[in-house]
């Protein structure tokens, strides 16, 4: 008895086809497995981070449009209003994404091998360190310069004092502040402050109007600074 023919064996979906092929070491990066960093598109991508960084910090304080017109395109997502003070330190820029009215002075560095998450309204005092990328402890990868990385996500309205350090996998809370000079090892949760090194939760934050009462600032209807 003759068989039938079996029918054509249909093609593989985009997604299903994406993920048979090997990974680039870019998308290991971003997946936060191993990966090596010298390769031709990470080390092209860095080069193309350092040019625009170069121009950017060149740059006066009365150049506004051409500072949001840079940022837009070294950042991977960033809304017009954010600001952010010379010097500004990045491994690739593209990483980032952040908020609505995001303020950060001067000397943030952010190594963003991994995602950076901002969210609006978060306030970075100077010399702020965001770390996403880690270096094996087995000192034959390390050798070898394999990095690993984990994302890190700060929520609405935190604020961070300055020369913080914010260690990879690290989610801080929204509405929480980080004393100056922690090192952020672990996740943050809400509405609290926090600091140390390692920062650990001192206390929750309390109503507006307590905590005002605490830092001697008097009740009124403050308008917005502009």
């Amino acid at each position: 008895v003759e068989q039938a023919p079996h029918p054509e064996t249909p093609p593989l979906p985009v997604t299903q086809a994406m993920s048979a092929a090997p990974r680039t070491e870019r998308e290991k990066m971003l997946a936060g497995e191993l990966y090596n960093p010298f390769c031709p598109e990470l080390k092209a991508a860095r080069q193309r981070a350092k040019d625009l960084l170069r121009r950017y910090n060149a740059t006066a304080e009365a150049d506004k449009a051409l500072r949001e017109e840079l940022i837009v395109e070294l950042f991977g997502k960033v809304h017009s209003s954010a600001w952010i003070e010379p010097p500004l330190m990045a491994d690739y820029g593209s990483n980032v994404e952040c908020g609505k009215e995001f303020y950060a002075n001067y000397g943030l560095c952010i190594l963003d091998c991994g995602p950076v998450f901002i969210g609006d309204e978060v306030l970075l005092g100077p010399n702020v360190h965001i770390y996403t990328v880690n270096h094996p402890l087995d000192p034959d990868l390390r050798r070898k310069c394999y990095e690993i990385t984990r994302p890190v996500v700060i929520k609405d309205n935190v604020w961070i004092g300055g020369s913080t350090v914010v260690n990879p996998g690290v989610t801080i809370g929204k509405d929480s502040v980080i004393g100056s000079g922690s090192v952020v090892t672990r996740d943050v949760p809400d509405g609290v402050l926090a600091a140390g090194n390692p920062c650990r939760v001192i206390r929750k934050l309390m109503s507006a109007d307590e905590e005002n009462k605490r830092q001697g600032i008097e009740p009124g209807d403050y308008p917005p600074c502009s």
